[in-house]
């Protein structure tokens, strides 16, 4: 278990049963259209709906599940828990209507670092659940300062500010995108992101990711 340590099941992917029901859920899925997530964007982009699986906390129990994603060079947990989140939040109707997968782009450089982009990953596991077409070629990170884990809110929106780039609007006319991240804290880098994603014609946005961290 990549929480615990303990060994699965033949049965369990990621994560035992018990770490599972353990997993501080936020419950966001079931009032998507109004919550603290879908708040946070409110005044900045518009937003259809959003949810994340649970609540992040650095240094957490929890945690461990991104660690390993990020820096522990296991992409096949983003994709499972890609899958994982995607079942659970079709019981609540979460996809209905969104047409596109777009998972935020990382930096060149990191990704060659790591391998992989995880939001790549997680969206994978999405589309397998769902169906869904992954976009993961219409937009570009063409700038990096650094991790957004150290700074505020107002440096982190002064870090991706103007960092991504739209490459090609025309598969993005007309669609429901959901913007796909590993982790939220203060949303500045899928306000980024959907800003340039707006460009396109009569685009719709709505935001998932596996973890919440806003403290605010």
């Amino acid at each position: 278990c990549t929480i615990c340590g303990g060994r699965l099941t033949v049965t369990e992917e990621v994560m035992c049963a018990c770490c599972n029901q353990n997993l501080p859920r936020t419950g966001y899925a079931r009032n998507a259209c109004d919550n603290k997530l879908v708040r946070l964007f409110w005044g900045r982009i518009p937003i259809e709906r959003g949810a994340s699986l649970f609540f992040y906390k650095a240094h957490s129990d929890t945690s461990r599940l991104l660690y390993q994603l990020k820096y522990g060079g296991h992409p096949e947990v983003g994709e499972c828990l890609g899958r994982f989140v995607a079942a659970e939040f079709m019981q609540d109707g979460f996809f209905e209507g969104i047409t596109a997968l777009v998972p935020v782009p990382l930096a060149c450089q990191r990704e060659k670092e790591r391998g992989y982009n995880q939001s790549v990953e997680i969206a994978r596991g999405v589309s397998a659940e769902t169906g869904l077409p992954v976009f993961d070629k219409v937009l570009e990170r063409i700038s990096f300062y650094g991790s957004q884990t150290q700074k505020d809110r107002w440096q982190r929106n002064e870090n991706v500010e103007n960092a991504f780039h739209l490459l090609d609007a025309s598969p993005l006319n007309n669609q429901h995108l959901l913007l796909i991240d590993d982790v939220i804290t203060s949303g500045a880098t899928l306000v980024a992101a959907a800003k340039e994603l707006l460009k396109s014609e009569n685009v719709k946005i709505s935001v998932l990711s596996l973890g919440f961290a806003n403290n605010e």
